[in-house]
C-alpha cells in the first residue's frame, strides 16, 4: 500500500486527493491572497501541488523548484517558491481549519482564547545535520498559529517563552508541568490545563487511594511566591489504554536500564490533568479541553512518523507560520485519508467523491 506522502506526488492520484479538500479551496486561494497573479504557475491546483512537494515531502526550496518544472506545474526558482509559500499562509490555515471541522476535532465553544502550546524537534536532511526546535502556540478557535519561536535543539519547553493575555487558556503536555511556567501564565491573568509528568503522577498514586474518577484541590509553588491553587482531575483509563501506557513505561525503562516502580504501574491506570480553571468549569469540561489539544498533537505525531518534518524556512517569520499551517493541513489530510481507508474499495476511493469523466 502506498504511503500518503507518495500519493501527494502522483499525477494519477491528485484528483482523488483533491476530493478530500474542503469545498471552495481553489477559489479561496485568490481570496486569501495566495494567488493574486498566476505568473509561472497554472493556478490554485498547481500552486498547492508545488507547496506540498516542499511541505509534505520535505524537499528543499531548490529541489521543489526542479520537481515542479519536471511535473509541468510551473517554472519557479527557489526564491519564487519561497515567496509563494509566504503568500499562502492564510490559505493554508483556512484549509487546515476546514479539514479539522470535517474530521470532527473538537472546537472549543467558549469566548476565551484557548491555545495549544507545544514544541517539535526538526532534523533537516542534508550534510549539515542541523537540528532545530520550533515552539508554537495554535489558537484552537481557528487553528491560527499566533506565536512561534525557533531555537536550537537544546531549547527547553516552557510556558515562559509565550506571551499570555488576560483570559487566555493554555493547554500543554507534561513537558510544561513546572511551577515557574504556571506562575508566568497566572501572573499574566491566564489559566493552564496541563498533563502531570510521570514523577508527579507516581507521587499522587502513593498519596491518594485511586480507585475511581475523581478530582481534588492541589497547589504548586516555585519556592519564591505564594502557592498557586488548582485542581487535580483524574480519569481512569480503559484496559487497553492502561496496557499501552504500561508498555511505554517498560520500553523507556529498558532503554535507560532501569525498572518500573509499582507506583508508576498503578498510576498508569489513570490520566492526570492539573488546571487553574475555577470550579465553574466542570471536570468533564476540563477533560474535553485537554482532549482538543491531544487531537491536534496526535495529527502532528502521525504526520512525523509517516513523512518526517523536512526543511524549515528559517529566515522569515511569515514563511515559518505558512510552513507550520501547511504541516497541520497535511497531517489532517493524512488523518482523513486514513479514515477513508477503513472503507476502501478496489479502485481506491469512494465513487461519489471523484469527478465523473464520460467518454
Amino acid at each position: 500500500m502506498k504511503q500518503p506522502a507518495a500519493i501527494l506526488e502522483e499525477l494519477d492520484d491528485w484528483e482523488v486527493l483533491c476530493s478530500f479538500l474542503p469545498e471552495g479551496w481553489e477559489e479561496k486561494a485568490r481570496e486569501c491572497g495566495a494567488l493574486t497573479r498566476a505568473r509561472n504557475i497554472g493556478g490554485a491546483d498547481a500552486l498547492l501541488r508545488v507547496l506540498l512537494i516542499h511541505i509534505a515531502n520535505g524537499c528543499s526550496l531548490a529541489e521543489t523548484s526542479v520537481r515542479a518544472e519536471q511535473m509541468g506545474l510551473g517554472k519557479l526558482n527557489a526564491s519564487a517558491v519561497f515567496k509563494r509559500l509566504r503568500a499562502a499562509e492564510e490559505w493554508l490555515r483556512w484549509m487546515a481549519d476546514q479539514m479539522r471541522s470535517s474530521l470532527g476535532i473538537v472546537r472549543p465553544q467558549i469566548e476565551q482564547r484557548v491555545r495549544v502550546v507545544d514544541a517539535t524537534a526538526i532534523s533537516e536532511p542534508g550534510s549539515t545535520g542541523t537540528d532545530w526546535r520550533i515552539h508554537y502556540a495554535i489558537n484552537l478557535a481557528d487553528l491560527q498559529c499566533d506565536f512561534f519561536e525557533l531555537t536550537d535543539v537544546h531549547g527547553g519547553e516552557s510556558w515562559r517563552r509565550f506571551p499570555v493575555a488576560p483570559g487566555d487558556i493554555l493547554l500543554g503536555d507534561r513537558g510544561y508541568a513546572n511551577p515557574n511556567g504556571v506562575q508566568h501564565v497566572v501572573d499574566a491573568g491566564g489559566d493552564v490545563v496541563v498533563r502531570l509528568n510521570r514523577v508527579g503522577v507516581a507521587t499522587v498514586a502513593e498519596q491518594l487511594q485511586l480507585n475511581r474518577n475523581m478530582e481534588c484541590p492541589s497547589w504548586v509553588h516555585n519556592g519564591e511566591s505564594k502557592p498557586i491553587r488548582g485542581r487535580l482531575v483524574i480519569v481512569r483509563r480503559s484496559r487497553q489504554a492502561t496496557e499501552y501506557a504500561r508498555k511505554k513505561l517498560r520500553q523507556q525503562a529498558s532503554k535507560k536500564q532501569t525498572t518500573v516502580t509499582e507506583a508508576s504501574l498503578e498510576a498508569a491506570k489513570y490520566f492526570f490533568v492539573w488546571t487553574t480553571l475555577r470550579s465553574s468549569w466542570s471536570r468533564k469540561q476540563v477533560l474535553e479541553l485537554y482532549r482538543s489539544r491531544w487531537q491536534i498533537e496526535l495529527a502532528f505525531k502521525r504526520m512525523k512518523s509517516i513523512m518526517g518534518l523536512g526543511h524549515l524556512p528559517k529566515a522569515d517569520p511569515r514563511s515559518c507560520r505558512a510552513w507550520l499551517h501547511g504541516k497541520l493541513l497535511t497531517s489532517l489530510l493524512v488523518e482523513r485519508m486514513i479514515g477513508e481507508a477503513k472503507t476502501i474499495s478496489p479502485w481506491g476511493y469512494e465513487l461519489d467523491t471523484a469527478k465523473e469523466h464520460v467518454a
